[in-house]
């Protein structure tokens, strides 16, 4: 059991059992620099590409054990989403290497990160091990140069689970552009996705004199071109996974479009992108409150970084009672506080009752009630904006934020107001010395920034 104690300025109204990460954490780290040792740890993958992080924790088998336990095991956790890695190497602290290792064994309480990340992303289970200090590698792992060139007559697209979007970009100007239905989700035919994109890219191609290049952002984890991992592929089996999806986009460039430079990433990269591009800023981090939450960073450089930022299993509650994420078996983490999950994990303590009404449309009930005057729903979205607020501290102790984007359905309308309203409250009191403006976007942003953000990947040979 946990000795460390906070003290909330804020109480989320229907979470009230919610534990800030970001102030147990420093309550942590204010005991460890007193009576602390020195750690530092090291998260590899194959390719060289490597992180680093160090800091101090408390004496092994002091009283705090079990919180130096809880430390690390959401620190670690939250690097791994965030950054992505199947080797952690510990320097320091021999008995966190047992604990961890023990946490993401084949049996262990961290199974499906060891095999999500590490079998299914990086084609090996992550494994921890002790290191020395001086045999620690170095910080490896440069951004991605992607996007900003604007010249030409370009294709952008962006790949969801109900539609296909595809614009036909001039210049940096959209000509044109339009939206498919598509089911992506439980189509076993590989070909049924090969030929969807395609057709998408054909009608985009008929309003351009010359195809110079083509961009795009898809739902799931895309490295060097190829699906690592997405849910829009679901349906297909593991053999037509590795033998027709996983280098799908370089089939689409190789044999339908001659070689044209042709570049995708993660939509919430591309997102994120947009938002810089848009608000003509960096050091910006993209958060989308949708079916689940999405993520993208674009450094104060500008550039996009080889991570994951995949928060929706990033840890952002300690309570060792928080929701359960059925999916990974972890509890409170940040799917289940900001997207439609947690709409409809809140509805019931605010009064709602909808039996076993899909989530989607739960969402869609509380925003019509939200636009009705409900203070039920009110209280729903006060709720996600107080949790949001302390998020966004803790997401600043892993990234230098000087902008964050909100979007998705569940900050439409009212509804997101309030959310805004709240996490600008809980900023403003508890972490003065953030400066971090939360920004919406724009119409035009909304309407045409991903596509324009998604053609404008690839650079092409007459502009290098």
């Amino acid at each position: 059991m946990s000795l460390i104690a906070i003290s909330p300025k804020f109480s989320p109204i229907l979470d009230p059992g919610f534990v800030p990460a970001v102030l147990w954490n420093r309550a942590y780290e204010s005991l460890a620099a007193q009576d602390g040792r020195e750690l530092a740890l090291a998260l590899t993958r194959d390719d060289g590409t490597c992180f680093r992080w160090s800091g101090r924790v408390l004496p092994a088998g002091s009283e705090y054990a079990a919180d130096t336990e809880m430390y690390m095991d959401r620190l670690v956790k939250f690097l791994l989403w965030q950054k992505g890695g199947n080797v952690i190497q510990i320097a320091g602290a021999d008995d966190v290497v047992a604990m961890l290792s023990q946490k993401y064994a084949t049996d262990g309480a961290r199974k499906f990160d060891r095999e999500f990340i590490g079998t299914k992303i990086f084609g090996a289970p992550i494994v921890v091990r002790s290191e020395a200090m001086e045999n620690l590698p170095p910080e490896h792992g440069a951004a991605m140069k992607l996007g900003r060139h604007l010249e030409g007559c370009r294709i952008g697209f962006d790949l969801g689970g109900s539609d296909r979007k595809c614009a036909a970009v001039i210049d940096g100007e959209v000509v044109f552009s339009e939206e498919v239905v598509w089911d992506p989700y439980f189509q076993s035919d590989p070909n049924y996705h090969l030929e969807g994109i395609h057709d998408s890219l054909l009608r985009a191609a008929a309003h351009l004199p010359r195809v110079d290049a083509i961009g795009g952002s898809s739902a799931g984890v895309i490295m060097n071109n190829q699906v690592r991992a997405s849910s829009l592929f679901r349906g297909v089996s593991a053999e037509n996974y590795e033998k027709h999806i996983r280098h799908i986009f370089s089939t689409l460039q190789k044999d339908r479009w001659k070689g044209v430079p042709f570049e995708v990433v993660n939509d919430g990269e591309v997102t994120a992108l947009a938002g810089s591009m848009g608000l003509e800023a960096n050091a910006v981090l993209g958060v989308a409150m949708g079916t689940s939450e999405a993520a993208g960073y674009v450094d104060s450089q500008g550039h996009i970084k080889p991570w994951l930022n995949e928060l929706a299993f990033a840890p952002v509650d300690y309570r060792e009672d928080g929701p359960l994420c059925e999916w990974s078996g972890d509890r409170g983490c940040g799917a289940l506080y900001f997207s439609q999950q947690a709409v409809a994990r809140l509805a019931p303590s605010a009064g709602f009752d909808f039996g076993q009404m899909p989530f989607p449309q739960q969402l869609v009930e509380v925003q019509k009630a939200m636009k009705a005057g409900d203070e039920r729903a009110a209280k729903i979205y006060q709720t996600i904006g107080v949790c949001f607020g302390y998020s966004v501290a803790h997401y600043a102790d892993f990234y230098d934020i000087e902008n964050l984007l909100i979007l998705g359905r569940v900050t439409s309308g009212e509804g997101g107001e309030i959310i805004i309203r709240e996490a600008k409250n809980v900023l403003a009191s508890e972490f003065p010395e953030l400066r971090i403006n939360l920004v919406v976007p724009d119409e035009k942003t909304k309407r045409h920034g991903q596509a324009v953000a998604a053609a404008s990947l690839p650079l092409v040979a007459a502009q290098s």
